[in-house]
C-alpha cells in the first residue's frame, strides 16, 4: 500500500561506508535526513586503510570509538620494486614520525566500520532510516521524488547518490561518466603470519601491479594483490595451502609462515569519473562519483571527503536559509570536489601506468622519481603529507 509523501531536506541513497558517513554528517550539520538503503551484513572481508583526515572525521561524528579496537595503526609504508626488470627503482620507506605523526592512519575491516556507522546512524534524531531500496528517483525544478520498493514515497530538496558504480541517482540526473577498463584485477584476502608486522605496510611492485600487505590487529594482514585477470582467477582457484605458499613467496617471507584466512574476493579494476559531481538536485559521493584502483589507499578516503564536503556545503546553506539543492549550492560542492578527485585520479593513473610500462625511458623516469623521493627529505615529507590529504584542505 502506498503511503503519504514524506518530506526531508536530503535523501541519501546507499548504505555503504560513504553513504552512511554522508547521512550522519548531514544530520550532524542540521539537516533532516532520510537514509534509503537495505540493512545487510557487509558482504566480504575486505579492509580499508583510513588515513588521518578520515579518522578525524569519524572521531568528530562519534563513530571511531565504536570500532577503533578492531583497527591496526599504519606507522611505516614501504614501496619495494619486485619487477625483476633491468631498471629497478630503489626501496622507499615513509615513516609517520618523520612528519610528526604517530601513524598515517589505521587499517580496519569494512564489516566493523559499517557496523559502527550503522550504530551511530541509528542514534541520530534527525535521521530516518528506510530499510529498502530506491526504485525511482525523479528530480524536477523544486524537489526530488523517490519511490521505494515497498511503495513509500519520499521527497527532498536534494538527493545524495551513494549507490555505487551503477548509480540510479546519477542516471536520474543524467550525469555522464567516463570509464576505462584497466585490464587488471585485484584479489583480496586476509592472512595470519608467524612474524609481527610491526605496523609496517609493504607494497611490492610487480610488472602487473602492486601486491600490498597491510597490517591488521594481531599477527594478521590484509592482502590486495593486483595482477592480470587470468592470473587473479588462477590464484582465486588455488586451495588454501597453495595460496598461502604463493602469498609467502610474494611477500619474500618477510612475515614468516603465512596462512590464508577464509574468504576471498576478485574484482576487475577500472577508473571512472563523472562529467559533473552534482546536477539537477543530485550530488554524488563515493563510487557513484569516482572509481579508482586500490593504489595508495585513496578510494574510500576520497569518498569520506565527499561526505565531509557535502555536509559542510549543505549545512552552511541551511543555516543561511538557502535551498540545499539549488544550483549555486551544488556548484560549491562541485568546486570543492573536482580538484581533489582530479588530482588523485591523475596521480594514481600515472603511478599505475609507469609500473606496467615496458618502455625503458618510462622505467628510468619512474626509478629516478622514486630515488628522489626516497633520498631527499623535504620531497619525501611533501609526498607523505599530500598522500594523506590535499594541501589546500589542511
Amino acid at each position: 500500500m502506498n503511503e503519504a509523501l514524506q518530506a526531508y531536506d536530503v535523501i541519501v541513497i546507499g548504505g555503504g561506508p560513504a553513504g552512511l558517513t554522508a547521512a550522519i554528517a548531514l544530520a550532524d550539520a542540521g539537516a533532516k535526513i532520510a537514509l534509503l538503503a537495505r540493512r545487510a551484513p557487509y558482504a566480504d572481508n575486505r579492509t580499508t586503510a583510513l588515513l588521518g583526515a578520515s579518522i578525524d572525521l569519524l572521531e568528530r561524528l562519534d563513530v571511531w570509538r565504536r570500532c577503533a579496537d578492531k583497527a591496526a595503526a599504519l606507522r611505516v609504508m614501504r614501496l619495494v620494486d619486485d619487477t625483476d626488470r633491468l631498471i629497478r627503482a630503489p626501496e622507499v620507506r615513509f615513516s609517520a614520525d618523520e612528519i610528526g605523526l604517530e601513524q598515517f592512519g589505521f587499517n580496519i575491516d569494512n564489516r566493523s566500520l559499517v557496523a559502527a556507522l550503522e550504530q551511530r546512524a541509528g542514534e541520530m534524531p534527525t535521521l530516518t532510516r528506510y530499510d529498502d531500496e530506491a526504485i525511482s528517483v525523479d528530480p524536477d525544478g523544486s524537489a526530488v521524488a523517490a519511490r521505494t520498493g515497498q511503495g513509500q514515497r519520499l521527497s527532498a530538496r536534494l538527493v545524495i547518490g551513494a549507490d555505487g558504480r551503477n548509480s540510479l541517482a546519477r542516471e536520474a540526473a543524467h550525469i555522464e561518466i567516463t570509464s576505462r577498463n584497466l585490464r587488471q584485477s585485484a584479489l583480496t584476502f586476509n592472512i595470519t603470519h608467524a612474524r609481527p608486522h610491526k605496523n609496517i605496510s609493504t607494497e611490492f611492485h610487480t610488472a602487473h601491479g602492486p601486491c600490498v600487505f597491510v597490517p591488521l590487529s594481531g599477527n594478521r594482514c590484509s592482502v590486495v594483490w593486483v595482477c592480470a585477470p587470468k592470473e587473479a582467477e588462477r590464484l582465486m582457484a588455488l586451495g588454501d595451502a597453495e595460496l598461502s605458499e604463493a602469498a609467502e613467496r610474494q611477500s619474500h617471507s618477510i612475515l614468516g609462515r603465512v596462512q590464508v584466512e577464509a574468504g576471498r574476493h576478485v574484482f576487475p579494476l577500472a577508473i571512472e569519473w563523472p562529467r559533473q559531481f552534482a546536477k539537477d538536485r543530485v550530488a554524488l559521493v563515493g563510487e557513484s562519483a569516482h572509481v579508482l584502483p586500490p593504489i595508495g589507499a585513496q578510494g574510500l578516503n576520497m569518498g569520506l571527503r565527499d561526505a565531509a564536503d557535502i555536509a559542510e556545503v549543505v549545512g552552511e546553506s541551511i543555516s543561511r536559509g538557502e535551498d540545499p539543492g539549488a544550483t549555486q549550492v551544488l556548484s560549491r560542492y562541485q568546486s570543492a570536489r573536482r580538484p581533489d578527485v582530479t588530482s588523485r585520479m591523475w596521480a594514481i593513473d600515472i603511478a599505475n601506468r609507469s609500473l606496467l610500462s615496458d618502455f625503458l625511458p618510462m622505467q628510468s623516469l619512474r626509478a629516478a622519481g622514486l630515488h628522489l623521493i626516497g633520498s631527499i627529505g623535504p620531497l619525501r615529507r611533501l609526498a607523505m603529507r599530500e598522500g594523506l590529504a590535499p594541501s589546500w584542505r589542511r
